[in-house]
């Protein structure tokens, strides 16, 4: 789509396909593309009913009607969808068009794959997943990165690139704008697809991101899938703060997921971290902590422990 900027309200800029937020002006004509937000921190958005008026939902240029926002943030940037974008042909163009393909089939074995899930936006998923891949990198292996649900933002793969993932990706690269009110089936299949694109470039381990907590619905659903049990090797539980971390693992291990360790935004009080692994039997790290090759490969090691574990039961049980 094609829209005119009526009236700046919280989003101001629009991230540039190279990463840089371009400030924005009343009379400003913008590309975006239509989807629904989940965000408690900022908007809860649902696609609109026409192409009427509607919001900037989100700085990667997505357009969505507000249902509700955090009171700590302001009114939403208001646009006037002018049109749809066509090709020569006069179809219709959208961001499914531009995903990738069905990755090569070029990997003999699938790499150690970390999962990290969170109790909500901010509480430290990104950073806990770019600590583990400088960590694992450091240590002389290859990584790659993705991010699978959330809504479009250029900056989270790039820090994965910064931290060094030698290919980092995100749900964007598989055709969705935001991944919000996605059908089941195409996220999982959209989740595997780009774990495909990661193997296929050879890596030694994958860390993979789900967007939002566990009270989301598609996060919660996704990480319960049992396409993504079997691609998932170990995860690591980002809090933002120690009552959080402890029933995000308690519910973690009822659904007997392989909960390594906690990280996220507790960190930052070093009280906090000793409230939470009071009570838990899984070990507490920091950003500096995952970013370390030793305690990184350590985690590594780990993961593969749970992959043995899980064939072993698995031949017991057939």
């Amino acid at each position: 789509m094609i829209a005119e900027v009526t009236k700046l309200g919280y989003h101001q800029v629009l991230e540039l396909t190279d990463g840089r937020k371009a400030r924005l002006y009343v009379g400003d004509e913008i590309l975006v593309a239509y989807g629904a937000r989940y965000a408690p921190d900022h908007f809860e958005a649902e696609l609109p009913d026409d192409l009427g008026a509607c919001d900037l939902v989100a700085a990667g240029g997505v357009l969505g009607k507000v249902r509700s926002r955090n009171a700590a943030v302001s009114a939403p940037t208001k646009v006037r969808p002018l049109g749809l974008v066509a090709d020569a042909a006069g179809r219709v163009l959208n961001v499914s068009d531009l995903g990738l393909g069905a990755p090569p089939l070029t990997a003999l074995r699938k790499p150690p794959t970390f999962i990290v899930v969170g109790t909500s936006m901010n509480s430290g998923k990104t950073t806990t997943v770019a600590s583990l891949v400088h960590g694992l990198s450091r240590s002389g292996l290859r990584v790659g990165a993705a991010k699978v649900t959330g809504t479009a933002a250029g900056g989270d793969p790039w820090l994965f690139r910064d931290s060094g993932a030698v290919a980092a990706l995100d749900f964007t690269d598989a055709g969705m704008a935001t991944t919000f009110r996605i059908p089941m089936e195409r996220l999982v299949a959209s989740s595997l697809l780009l774990h495909g694109h990661l193997m296929a470039r050879g890596v030694d381990a994958i860390v993979l991101e789900i967007a939002d907590g566990l009270l989301q619905p598609e996060t919660a659903q996704l990480l319960d899938r049992p396409e993504m049990r079997r691609i998932t090797d170990g995860v690591l539980f980002a809090a933002a703060d120690s009552s959080g971390a402890l029933y995000g693992v308690q519910r973690l291990r009822a659904a007997n997921h392989p909960v390594l360790a906690v990280s996220g935004l507790l960190t930052v009080s070093p009280l906090a971290v000793r409230e939470a692994q009071a009570g838990l039997d899984v070990p507490v790290y920091g950003p500096d902590d995952l970013q370390s090759p030793a305690l990184a490969g350590e985690l590594l090691r780990r993961a593969a422990t749970e992959i043995v574990v899980e064939h072993e039961v698995g031949e017991v049980m057939a």
